[in-house]
């Protein structure tokens, strides 16, 4: 039985229902969640045994079955939110992109709101679908004696093909690239949110509440203590350390990483990864107290984004990373411990997710000023300087470079300072050109 006066969501991609528990704390009300992974499923059911789910792959869904096991009908007062699958435009890994059936399942998500005509939407990701190209060339493929990208191979392709198939919705849509840690999660994780309305109403992305060095009403971030520190004691559920990984981490203080073992043994710890290039600040990492943590992976284990207790010689465990992305203390997780790390890890936090509703609820109540449809846009003026900025390619190091020479990549890497001209067309600031 629905409850008084709440407004309906539909839920895709449903995993551990973070974002549905936010938007429930807005004062939402989930009635359906569409949901393949079968753990994740029995989560759901497990906190949720009234709810309706359906268990199938989305490419296998009709709308009008999701609209039917909703009790809704098209064009009706209700929002659709999900997350698509989002490895194959995530940072790490070989970017696939659109190349990649996962970064594909997108193309369902836009198919369900054109077909079901919510009043709202909400979609979420990685902040890598903002860079990541159509067809990913390696990076041992690129510079002097290849041959020229093709357009779909520079960065920020793929998202000019989201941003248009988006536009043919005809809706008003906003979006931006927000920090959990500004919204009170005790996790710096940044995800790309769009937001979608129907009529054409005014839509303002939520204005943060926490900042790292706060001033006016902005409170600190939430440190990591505050929500893990009391869950101490030997052997908490969850997954080990490797091996070979204990005796580096032993000589790496609170809020260290590889950087902080004594010079003579970096290299023989990090292997290959020694005369790599980027940060690297993952390697070896324990995490700080006094800070949120870092985003939530899905192996807290693994050698490149390990996510080691601050004090305690070990990941974190499942229940802090519960904590972490808010989930309430009762909540249960169905499956292995491998699957549940899985589970929590690709998760929205709690907190994100009551602040993204709030934002709908305070459009949706607006009763003046309309924007047109078929708009995709920002209203962040930093994130459009950035996206202005950014270059089609990356190249490796010269050290790295079959061809070593500096004047030799010149004439093939020319496009990669090229003027982002298409950047104007997400401006909602045109007053402030770029």
């Amino acid at each position: 039985m629905r409850k008084n006066k709440t407004i309906p969501v539909i839920s895709l991609f449903s995993g551990a229902m973070g974002l549905d528990l936010g938007l429930e704390q807005a004062g939402f009300e989930v009635v359906l969640a569409v949901e393949c992974d079968a753990q994740a499923v029995a989560t759901i059911k497990l906190n949720r045994p009234d709810l309706a789910v359906i268990n199938r792959r989305i490419e296998e869904v009709t709308t009008a079955e999701i609209l039917s096991m909703a009790g809704l009908k098209s064009g009706d007062e209700f929002v659709v939110s999900g997350g698509p699958s989002c490895q194959s435009f995530s940072t790490a890994g070989q970017r696939r992109s659109l190349g990649d059936p996962r970064g594909g399942l997108f193309r369902h998500f836009v198919r369900v709101v054109r077909e079901a005509q919510p009043k709202f939407f909400i979609m979420e990701n990685v902040k890598g679908m903002l860079s990541a190209a159509i067809t990913h060339r390696p990076l041992n493929e690129r510079g002097s004696g290849f041959p020229d990208l093709k357009p779909e191979e520079e960065l920020g392709s793929a998202f000019r093909v989201i941003t248009q198939e988006l536009r043919l919705l005809n809706y008003y849509i906003v979006f931006d690239v927000l920090n959990a840690a500004n919204y009170g999660t005790p996790q710096c994780r940044e995800r790309i949110l769009f937001i979608g309305s129907r009529d054409g109403k005014v839509i303002q992305m939520p204005q943060p509440t926490h900042a790292e060095e706060p001033s006016g009403n902005l409170q600190r971030w939430v440190p990591l203590k505050s929500v893990i520190g009391r869950f101490r004691g030997s052997n908490p559920p969850g997954i080990k350390l490797r091996s070979n990984d204990e005796r580096y981490l032993r000589l790496i203080p609170e809020g260290g990483n590889w950087r902080d073992l004594p010079p003579e043994i970096q290299k023989q710890a990090m292997g290959g990864a020694f005369d790599s290039w980027g940060g690297r600040s993952g390697f070896f990492r324990r995490l700080s107290w006094n800070r949120p943590s870092p985003a939530l992976t899905t192996q807290p284990n693994s050698k490149a984004t390990l996510l080691c207790h601050p004090i305690e010689l070990r990941p974190l465990s499942l229940r802090e990373y519960a904590r972490i992305q808010q989930f309430p203390d009762d909540w249960k997780f169905a499956g292995s411990i491998v699957s549940t790390y899985r589970q929590i890890g690709n998760a929205v936090p709690v907190g994100l997710g009551t602040a993204l509703g709030r934002a709908i609820l305070d459009a949706w109540n607006k009763r003046n000023g309309k924007k047109p449809l078929r708009v995709v846009e920002t209203h962040n003026h930093s994130l459009l300087l950035k996206m202005s900025a950014r270059p089609i390619t990356i190249l490796n190091p010269p050290t790295m470079r079959k061809t070593k020479g500096k004047n030799d990549t010149d004439a093939w890497n020319q496009a990669k300072n090229r003027k982002r001209t298409d950047v104007m067309q997400y401006s909602a600031i045109p007053q402030n050109p770029i």
